[in-house]
Order: structure tokens, then C-alpha cells, then sequence
């Protein structure tokens, strides 16, 4: 089992892929804190893993080797997760680096997915200002700058 001096622990999520491929990855760890027998708390943003935000709870069973695997959601934190990916063949870390700087000022967090992945995934409070990021977002796939996948959402959000 994988863990920090901070007592994490990395948490497993198994991923389908879609007919184009994607995710990139059959499976993600994210960081979590332990709650107290098989419940642990995400402690990071996911970037493939659907269904799940940061400060979720979910329920992970070890492997034979320890490896902790995500089995269900228990409760939802509250938080969206989106995930952007800038398109075209410009330099990376300045695409990541306009994507961040669009949606911070509007309240979400941002974690880029440099050098593996060229990624953004937006951490989003529920205290956010949630309808210019979904503007944002929409304004920047029209304009051909990325396009981006709801990870975590609700009604809510989707009625936005």
C-alpha cells in the first residue's frame, strides 16, 4: 500500500475505456485519507476516474498485494469535477497554464497533468462561481481552445 508521511494512501479506481480510448490509463490512483476501516476520504482531484470528486468518501478493499481498490462512492462531498483538454498542437504547459488561468479567478482549483497528460482536471467548491465556469467552458470548446468531460456532477450543474 502506497502512503505518505502525511498518512495518505493511494486508492485505485478500474476504468472502461470508451470506442475512441479513452481514458488513457485502465486504471487511476488518488490520494486519500483514511476514515476508519475500508472508508477512505479522496484527497486529490481525479483526472479519469467518473462519479467522484474531491473530499468524496468512498469504500476500497485491498488486493493480494495491498493495493487499495475503490468498490462504491459512500457519500459526495459536494464538489464537481471537470476535466479540460486543450486542443491543437500548441506548447503544452502554456495551454495548461491559460486553462488554469481562466477558471482559478472563478473559484475552481486546478491540477495539471503535465508530463504524462495534457490535462486539466478543475476541482470545483459548490461555492464557485459556477455559472461563468460552465460559460468559460463553453465558450473556449466553441472557440476550438479544448473541450472538456463532466467527471462529477449534478443536477444542478447540469441545469446551469
Amino acid at each position: 500500500m502506497e502512503q505518505t508521511s502525511a498518512g495518505r494512501v493511494k486508492v485505485r479506481f478500474r476504468l472502461a475505456r470508451d470506442s475512441d480510448g479513452w481514458p488513457p490509463v485502465e486504471s487511476e490512483g488518488v490520494w486519500a485519507k483514511p476514515c476508519g476501516g475500508a472508508e477512505y476520504e479522496l484527497d486529490n482531484v481525479p483526472w479519469f476516474a467518473r462519479g467522484v470528486a474531491f473530499g468524496d468518501r468512498v469504500h476500497a478493499e485491498p488486493d493480494q498485494d495491498g493495493v487499495l481498490w475503490v468498490t462504491e462512492r459512500l457519500a459526495w462531498s459536494g464538489r464537481y469535477t471537470v476535466r479540460v483538454i486543450p486542443l491543437g498542437e500548441g506548447a503544452s504547459q502554456p495551454q495548461l497554464r491559460d486553462i488554469i488561468d481562466a477558471f482559478v479567478p472563478l473559484g475552481a482549483e486546478c491540477e495539471g497533468g503535465l508530463p504524462a497528460f495534457k490535462i486539466v482536471a478543475l476541482d470545483i467548491p459548490p461555492d464557485a462561481r459556477l455559472a461563468e465556469i460552465k460559460s468559460v467552458l463553453r465558450r473556449g470548446e466553441a472557440d476550438g481552445l479544448w473541450g472538456y468531460d463532466e467527471g462529477c456532477i449534478d443536477d444542478s450543474w447540469s441545469a446551469l
